[in-house]
């Protein structure tokens, strides 16, 4: 209603023209809060937008089922300022992992082993998860991958072997198992360390050049050695299958000298060289 028409109504109601414009004035008053109270009730009964979901993690931290037995999961360090999240944390890499990975066929002792020391002179036990390696330094941690079906377990080095050209990893029973390999008995896998600070390639070695029933053959391989090569010894070893006699040519620094060494071996001699790490003390073991 604008002034004109609100004046007009006044003189037909008889109201001059001082209390006219006090009058005029409080309408106008009560209009504007009326209309003020009006907007904050449609502000509040708005619905507010919808919240962004908080991300949630994914089980971050667990051990994977593989990871049993492989100690606390390690992880990335978090930059400092840097933004973080709920998603699973990324294991730190490991170089000596990137540096270290075998690839060939794995194998799997029990009985009659079960029971009978290790070469690092722990009783084995094949519901353990441990393995045998000819080169790698004991309590090595190894995970290894069979490359038939994927599935994976974590095993520490405590044993000598496989004593087979063609074979590079000997797993406990239980280990065998979670990779599905007791039935097969030998799989392909691929073995990278987890161990922090480990160098596989340091230390001394020595190439064995046969195993014997009779100590008589291994002297005999000794004797014809012996002209070119030193140092020569024959190692007796007790397995359940009765007694051998190792015969181990050299006391080589360094896996690859060891493996070239190997090979001169091959080629000279026609013999078919296994490199084994030389252990300081140790038990009676597979690799005595």
């Amino acid at each position: 209603m604008t002034l004109g028409q609100f004046v007009g109504c006044a003189e037909n109601l008889q109201i001059t023209r001082p209390r006219l414009r006090v009058v005029y004035a409080f309408c106008v008053l009560c209009v504007g809060f009326l209309s003020g109270c009006g907007s904050r009730h449609t502000a509040a009964s708005r619905p507010e937008p919808a919240q962004p979901e908080a991300e949630t993690s994914n089980n971050a931290g667990q051990p994977s089922e593989s990871d049993r037995g492989s100690g606390p999961t390690t992880r990335a360090p978090t930059t400092k300022g840097a933004a973080t999240s709920g998603k699973r944390d990324i294991p730190a890499p490991n170089p000596a992992m990137a540096a270290y990975t075998e690839q060939g066929n794995a194998s799997w002792y029990g009985i009659p082993f079960d029971g009978r020391r290790a070469s690092n002179g722990e009783i084995y036990d094949m519901h353990k998860l441990t393995a045998a390696h000819r080169t790698l330094p004991f309590d090595t941690v190894v995970r290894v991958t069979n490359l038939t079906n994927g599935k994976s377990t974590v095993v520490r080095i405590t044993d000598r072997g496989p004593f087979v050209d063609n074979r590079i990893i000997d797993l406990s029973m239980a280990a065998a198992r979670e990779i599905d390999s007791v039935g097969p008995g030998v799989v392909p896998v691929r073995l990278e360390i987890l161990s922090a600070g480990i160098d596989p390639t340091s230390g001394f070695f020595t190439v064995q050049v046969g195993a014997f029933r009779e100590r008589g053959n291994a002297e005999r391989l000794r004797e014809r050695l012996n002209a070119e090569y030193s140092p020569i010894f024959i190692q007796p070893y007790d397995s359940p299958d009765g007694l051998f006699y190792r015969v181990r040519v050299g006391k080589v620094p360094g896996e690859d000298a060891a493996q070239h060494f190997g090979e001169q071996l091959r080629n000279r001699e026609g013999i078919k060289p296994i490199v084994v790490r030389l252990d300081d003390g140790g038990g009676s073991g597979r690799n005595q």
